[in-house]
């Protein structure tokens, strides 16, 4: 410490005071002075009385408390007296004068007290320490005070200075946020908070500074009561790191190539109404079946710019607010199907027999005329050619699947879209024209894999093993049940069952401009038709990997948004009454879903449920940061 008390009797005073001890600082008058009660004696960084002397010191602290202390662990101020710390006084004085007469000398805090205040007193010294403790003018220790040079009290002046004005602007913010009235410039501030909200950070010094948990709930709760972010902000894609915008990648003019011309089949591609990315299409030939297919591998070939970009997307994202591609738009412009009067197609082929099953596979580059129309324009046409004669394969298509143990899950779903601000909920009908092109779909995707597997071409086959019991569920609660017994689809670049399909082998290769499975599929397909080298199968299971990851990310966005937008409308029409099927039942709570809106809660009532019985519900609460809903049950 900066004072060594003498705490042996050969240290006392000469003339025998046994309430003093000596501060042993050779060389200085001020080292001379006198320890003893009522003194005043800096104490860590505190002022302190000297109480009582004895082997160990007993002082007084702020606030009247006592301490007892190694002499080491104190050193004089002033000799005193000093009754009570209370009596030490604020002091007038300026630095400046007194550092300018020591410039370049040591001096001690006795003359440095008297030099600024003109005395030297408990007050005095105590104030004088101060400014030495402060470090801009004086620098040391009680005995031994140096002043500091210019240049140094310049610098640090002014980084005082750039200090006070950064605390007194980040308090200034902080009321700002409290009261919810943002500067423009705030938002830079609050940057740090939506990186929190959207889980790319795991703190918020604004968030600790206002006692709130450092949580993305919390920030998204804050960043929306400041108006950083609209109240309906959705923060999933930033969340799972999607990206938000299309590919601006140049897109070349499709290559003349040898293709069987089959414009003059009819062909339709039958899609949900407001459809942007036609890439399938169904025609009938006698008893030949043809699935027509975007021919995207004609422009998107392996390891170009395209195909890098759209495997690193995995997928087209569907938001409710939009579509966001993993293809450059010029591709869809070019090979939508129906886009353009005439469209190059990459075509299968097959016969369905009696019992179902395929035959007679064949795959070629190929031109198509394509009409566009809904499910709903379909509907009534089942009756007619060529619709009648591609729901009756698809018939006995769906029957030999189902055979298989294919699962008939039809839970309720929605369409959710952001129109104009506004959250619009639409029930996916289910259309016998939309079952039908869905078999037919299935027909690709299996032919696909037939071939491939035929002609030794690695590519991504979709895989599913079965669950511990089949079954199949009738009503909504056993096809709820049901469902959560399903594991996952996988890509495995070996062919094997997909259980839920109801088929041996399958590949997805129906959805080109919206896939990247299904682009790998087609690139392998034309290198083989065209007597080009595929690639191998170790560059398949990475690329298909890769992708696949990228689709994770994906789905998980669009289940989340979708989730997102739901609660949005409930918030927005707190009046909402609906009707809800209870599918799971428990202790204290159960498990509803509401058709309409294709949504799950959770429901507390004292009452018992049974399953699949229908419950009227109003809104109770909607939490949007925990993307949670509560209702409660009407009479």
């Amino acid at each position: 410490m900066i004072a060594d008390l003498a705490e042996h009797p050969g240290d006392r005073s000469s003339n025998g005071d046994s309430n003093a001890l000596s501060i042993h600082q050779p060389g200085q008058s001020f080292a001379a002075a006198r320890l003893a009660a009522d003194c005043l004696v800096l104490y860590k960084i505190r002022p302190a009385r000297v109480v009582a002397l004895g082997e160990k010191i007993e002082i007084e602290v702020d606030g009247g408390q006592t301490k007892r202390v190694r002499p080491k662990d104190i050193a004089l101020l002033h000799p005193g007296p000093l009754r009570r710390l209370s009596e030490l006084t604020p002091c007038a004085g300026e630095p400046d004068e007194a550092w300018e007469l020591l410039e370049g000398a040591a001096t001690d805090l006795k003359e440095l007290a008297e030099l600024i205040y003109g005395d030297y007193t408990p007050s005095t010294a105590w104030a004088a320490w101060h400014l030495v403790a402060a470090g801009l003018y004086f620098e040391g220790s009680p005995e031994a005070i140096r002043p500091r040079a210019r240049e140094a009290i310049e610098r640090d002046r002014a980084e005082r200075a750039a200090k006070a004005e950064a605390e007194a602007s980040w308090a200034s913010f902080l009321k700002r946020l409290a009261a919810a009235r943002l500067e423009p410039e705030d938002r830079e501030r609050l940057a740090e908070v939506e990186r929190l909200a959207n889980q790319q950070s795991e703190q918020s010094r604004i968030l600790k500074a206002l006692d709130y948990p450092e949580t993305p709930q919390s920030a998204f709760r804050l960043l929306v009561k400041t108006g950083y972010w609209p109240a309906h902000h959705n923060p999933y894609p930033a969340r799972n790191g999607v990206v938000v915008t299309d590919p601006d990648l140049p897109v070349a003019p499709v290559p003349d190539e040898e293709r069987l011309d089959l414009t003059h089949l009819p062909a339709f591609a039958i899609d949900d109404e407001g459809n942007q990315d036609p890439d399938d299409a169904v025609s009938l030939d006698g008893e030949r079946i043809w699935v027509h297919v975007a021919d995207v591998a004609a422009l998107v070939t392996p390891d170009s710019d395209m195909d890098r970009e759209a495997r690193a997307r995995g997928a087209n994202l569907y938001l409710p607010e939009g579509i966001v591609n993993m293809l450059p738009a010029g591709v869809t412009d070019q090979l939508g199907l129906g886009l353009q009067e005439i469209s190059p197609a990459l075509s299968f082929g097959v016969r369905c027999a009696e019992d179902g099953t395929l035959s007679d596979i064949e795959i070629r580059p190929t031109l198509v005329r394509v009409t566009r129309i809904s499910y709903a324009d379909a509907e009534p046409r089942l009756a007619e050619e060529p619709f009648a004669g591609l729901a009756a394969a698809a018939e006995r298509y769906r029957a030999r699947r189902k055979a298989n143990g294919a699962a008939g899950i039809d839970l309720p779903e929605v369409s959710v879209r952001v129109q104009d601000g506004e959250v619009v909920i639409r029930p996916i009908e289910r259309h016998d024209s939309r079952a039908m092109v869905t078999d037919l779909m299935l027909m690709a995707g299996e032919a696909a894999a037939g071939f491939c597997r035929a002609q030794g071409l690695p590519i991504p086959y979709a895989t599913q093993p079965a669950p511990e019991r089949i079954e199949q569920p009738r009503g909504m609660a056993a096809m709820y049940a049901y469902r959560r017994l399903f594991k996952p689809t996988r890509t495995a670049v070996e062919p094997a069952p997909h259980f839920g399909l109801g088929l041996d082998a399958y590949a997805r290769a129906t959805s080109p401009l919206r896939r990247y499975a299904d682009l790998l599929v087609h690139q392998q397909l034309r290198a083989h038709l065209r007597g080009e080298t595929p690639v191998d199968v170790e560059q398949i299971t990475a690329r298909a990997g890769e992708a696949d990851q990228s689709g994770i990310a994906v789905r998980r966005t669009e289940r989340l948004s979708n989730q997102h937008w739901k609660l949005v409308y409930l918030s927005r029409h707190t009046g909402w009454r609906g009707e809800g099927v209870v599918v799971e039942v428990g202790e204290r709570k159960s498990t509803v879903l509401v058709p309409e809106l294709a949504l799950e809660s959770r429901l507390r009532a004292k009452q018992g449920f049974a399953l699949d019985q229908r419950v009227k519900l109003a809104v109770a609460e909607v939490d949007l940061p925990e993307l949670d809903c509560r209702f409660r049950v009407k009479d």
